[in-house]
């Protein structure tokens, strides 16, 4: 049994390194998520059989449970994804914190299944500091993607507020120390739950100063916390299958995060303790230039006309759900044989793929969707830049503006197209805080709206024989 037990660990975990190289390409993502289903059942399975597992009732209430719970998750729109997955990294920490606690309550009672090493304890500490902040900070971070009407979207700061969340973390870090160092003290149980306490605490301060724009990297982050206490529970356990599983996980959201800060030119320092999105004062107010605004009809006439278009979609869009009506615009387009092409920003949207997965959703093809650094090239000689809804990613200020959050954060350079068409909603700035200069450019046309209702009404333009 036990040699089974360690062959289904191996088969898991080569599932799960495949279910990330497949999930590279958008051609084999579909294979990537049936790679890494198929690889937790069997990491289920092979730690359901082990001789030493003998509460079965409680393991099939726990699946019943967790079925309850996770089919409605799986059926949200696809513009509430960010959400769904910073619950999804919430429920990972939960469950990491209540097993380290669980574990350590039960040694303190005799009853632990494996040896107590100085060592082991040390991990267990990691695990529950770790998947307690991720729990409170995911809910967090879901609560601001939501736009839950208590948690304020805006960054939240005051002074001294670096010093406070550090020294949370810093007593509760030497905390665990101590009860490292002397585990069987009469006081080891109490610094214990300070350490529970702590790091729930931390969870909510470390979200609290971060901006809706910095929301991609955060989940990113927090998926590399959900697979560090991952990793930490399976010294605690005695593992190996948590160990590996923990550290693809929590690799793969740290190189994530990196990619994401390097595309908006940032730190991780930056990112958690910079207050990106906090309320910035208009570039230049006494000079700014007044938007024009476009007409639908004018509008479907500049693309009728064009050649090559661009679109660049961002949160607006899928705040909207006007993807189907992007894909029917697309549509419309090629059969008049133009040009169209999807530019993708890797932080639009609220999550590190977002506008890949709602595209894709919408059946757009994927060669049409091209990355920031192959469609800048291109963008001089693009004849429309069609802007849906993003509004930092496209901010020329970025480029020159040191005052602003945004300040050297690569973009997609819109401004350059022969001509630009941007939807948008109101003239309220984006989550940078920040006027966008975009918008008053002599090439600029505006068109405001719901973009799935401006995009319908251009569809129309284009059916109806309306453009002449």
């Amino acid at each position: 049994m036990r040699t089974i037990s360690e062959l289904s660990a191996i088969l898991a975990t080569a599932l799960f390194i495949f279910a990330l190289n497949w999930m590279n390409d958008p051609k084999t993502a579909r294979r990537g998520v049936y790679a890494g289903v198929i690889g937790m059942t069997v990491a289920i399975l092979a730690t359901w059989i082990q001789p030493g597992i003998i509460h079965h009732r409680w393991i099939i209430g726990a699946i019943a449970l967790g079925f309850v719970v996770g089919v409605p998750l799986s059926r949200v729109p696809l513009t509430a994804v960010p959400q769904r997955t910073a619950l999804s990294h919430a429920f990972g920490g939960l469950a990491a914190g209540l097993v380290g606690a669980a574990e350590y309550f039960l040694w303190r009672g005799g009853d632990a299944a494996v040896e107590m090493t100085h060592f082991r304890m040390g991990a267990l500490c990691a695990e529950v500091i770790l998947g307690f902040l991720t729990f409170t900070g995911s809910l967090m971070a879901a609560g601001k993607l939501q736009e839950v009407k208590w948690i304020p979207q805006r960054p939240v700061t005051y002074p001294g507020q670096n010093v406070v969340n550090v020294g949370a973390l810093a007593i509760a870090i030497g905390l665990a120390v101590a009860v490292v160092l002397h585990p069987g003290a009469p006081w080891a149980q109490q610094a214990f739950l300070a350490i529970v306490v702590l790091a729930l605490i931390f969870g909510v301060f470390l979200i609290i100063p971060i901006g809706g724009a910095d929301m991609p990297t955060v989940i990113s982050i927090l998926n590399a916390y959900a697979g560090l206490s991952a990793v930490a529970m399976g010294f605690v356990l005695d593992s190996k299958l948590l160990v590996t599983a923990g550290a693809l996980d929590g690799s793969s959201g740290l190189i994530l995060s990196i990619i994401m800060c390097r595309a908006m030119n940032r730190s991780f320092t930056n990112v958690l303790f910079g207050a990106f999105g906090k309320a910035q004062p208009a570039l230049a107010a006494g000079e700014q230039k007044a938007w024009k605004q476009e007409t639908v009809e004018g509008a479907a006439q500049m693309l009728e006309q064009a050649r090559t278009v661009v679109i660049i979609p961002g949160y607006g869009m899928a705040v909207a759900q006007a993807q189907h009506k992007v894909a029917e615009l697309y549509d419309a387009l090629s059969k008049r044989g133009i040009t169209v092409k999807f530019a993708i920003h890797p932080v639009a949207g609220r999550m590190p793929g977002h506008m890949n997965v709602l595209l894709a959703e919408a059946n757009i093809p994927y060669s049409a969707l091209v990355e920031m650094d192959e469609i800048n090239p291109e963008m001089p000689q693009t004849d429309v830049a069609l802007v849906l809804g993003a509004n930092d990613v496209v901010n020329p200020a970025a480029r020159y503006a040191k005052s602003t959050p945004i300040y050297g954060m690569p973009i997609i350079d819109a401004d350059k197209a022969k001509t630009v068409l941007a939807v948008k909603r109101s003239k309220n700035p984006g989550f940078a805080g920040i006027d966008n200069e975009l918008y008053t450019l002599d090439n600029t046309w505006m068109l405001f709206g719901d973009a799935k209702a401006v995009l319908s009404d251009l569809v129309k333009q284009f059916g109806s024989g309306g453009i002449h």
